[in-house]
């Protein structure tokens, strides 16, 4: 067996193709190993429309990019014909080694989608010896034909939540299956609120699915959102989840220490403890910040023993225990806040707080658990980091969907070489 033969075997290479030919270049950096391919002179090709035999038309020769050879990067060429099919017309033949227009291999192709759940994108290509902007195109298809198979006919309830860029702006909204207990990430779309919603609702039917069976939607307490939501899908029930309940507190809490600091000195150590809940893990430092804070006339203790007392409330085991918990909770707020200028930030999350509280306490009637929505944060930062830090929108989509979604099989399946 000679080394053609040897190389088309490793190939796995098939009639009419085989290689023919391999050069090493050691001289350019890095180093290449060229491979020749070609198929037996008169051979036929199948139409790419049909699969009916057809002879060639005219050739052209193309490259591909293929897994390393030992230390050196290995390139493909060959000559592929064009077929004129008698039904079709003239087609260039598709080679079984890559999938049309692109320019690396199936086998290389596969390794970029393994490596791309498990690190950045940039780093992969400095690793492989390319540009950031082949693989996302790679990546991008592979994403986006597995997103088009998904079947959502099933789905009665999803959540929605948005995040943004460093700066704050260029938002994307995901939307999550609330019935997976994996991958639970069906849609993303750039932008917020309503537009957001009627987008998802769009690609629902061209999904499968009816908005018509939706029969709850977890969302934080935007109004854009809850809005859509009811021109949307108007046989759901919004529930306001828990985890946005004590962001919206926890933020005031940061607020008013923010304002307080800029008129006393606070103890040391105290921005990160009161961010904290009581029960967890703190170190000296914070747990000393925060027994000085409590037993001094701070406002920002204030702020944060209100914060800490939606934790009474979370702990009622039923919706009517949880409803006089809650109008309790705004009793004692509301006397503890009181007219204090610095409190203001606490007095505007006691009025969003009791605008949705109808929406918050439907989650101790819901079957769903509103637990998931609290890991999208981990999500985010997984697929910015693979996205480069959010540069690009659609890249940071397509981070999502694959860090995220139910296509995992799918990509697999159309990856595979034949």
């Amino acid at each position: 067996m000679n080394a053609n033969d040897l190389l088309t075997l490793g190939l796995g290479l098939t009639g009419p193709w085989k290689v023919v030919g391999q050069a090493l270049d050691l001289e350019k950096q890095p180093s290449e190993l060229r491979l020749e391919v070609e198929a037996d002179r008169g051979s036929m090709y199948p139409c790419p429309e049909c699969q009916a035999l057809c002879k060639a038309h005219d050739f052209k020769e193309f490259t591909w990019r293929h897994l390393n050879f030992f230390q050196h990067h290995c390139l493909i060429r060959a000559r592929v014909p064009r077929v004129k099919c008698p039904e079709h017309g003239v087609h260039r033949v598709n080679v079984p080694w890559a999938r049309p227009g692109s320019g690396f291999t199936l086998l290389f192709e596969q390794v970029i989608m393994t490596l791309a759940r498990e690190m950045p994108v940039a780093t992969i290509a400095r690793f492989v010896g390319t540009t950031d902007t082949r693989l996302w195109r790679v990546i991008g298809h592979y994403v986006t034909q597995a997103m088009r198979h998904i079947d959502l006919s099933g789905l009665e309830a999803f959540g929605l939540d948005e995040t943004a860029g460093k700066r704050g702006h260029r938002y994307v909204t995901v939307f999550i299956d609330m019935d997976r207990d994996t991958r639970p990430v069906v849609f993303a779309v750039e932008g917020k609120g309503k537009e957001a919603v009627r987008q998802f609702k769009k690609h629902l039917r061209a999904s499968g699915g009816a908005p018509e069976r939706i029969l709850e939607v977890v969302s934080d307490m935007s109004g854009s959102f809850v809005s859509g939501v009811r021109e949307h899908f108007k046989n759901a029930e919004v529930t306001v989840d828990w985890f946005h309940v004590v962001q919206l507190f926890t933020k005031a809490v940061d607020d008013v220490r923010k304002a307080e600091a800029r008129q006393r000195d606070l103890p040391k150590s105290v921005r990160w403890g009161v961010l904290k809940a009581r029960e967890t893990a703190k170190t000296q430092a914070q747990a000393e910040a925060l027994q000085e804070l409590e037993s001094e006339a701070f406002a920002t203790g204030i702020a944060y023993r209100i914060k800490e007392q939606l934790r009474w409330i979370r702990r009622a085991e039923t919706s009517h225990a949880a409803k006089w918990r809650a109008t309790n909770f705004l009793n004692y707020a509301r006397e503890k806040v009181g007219d204090e200028p610095l409190l203001s930030s606490v007095r505007i999350a006691l009025k969003t707080f009791e605008k949705h509280l109808a929406r918050i306490l439907y989650r101790w009637r819901s079957w769903h658990t509103n637990a998931r929505l609290e890991g999208f944060n981990g999500l985010f930062q997984a697929a910015r980091a693979r996205a480069r830090g959010y540069r690009n929108a659609a890249n940071f989509i397509t981070m999502i969907y694959l860090i995220g979604a139910p296509i995992g099989d799918i990509i697999a399946a159309e990856r595979n070489p034949q």
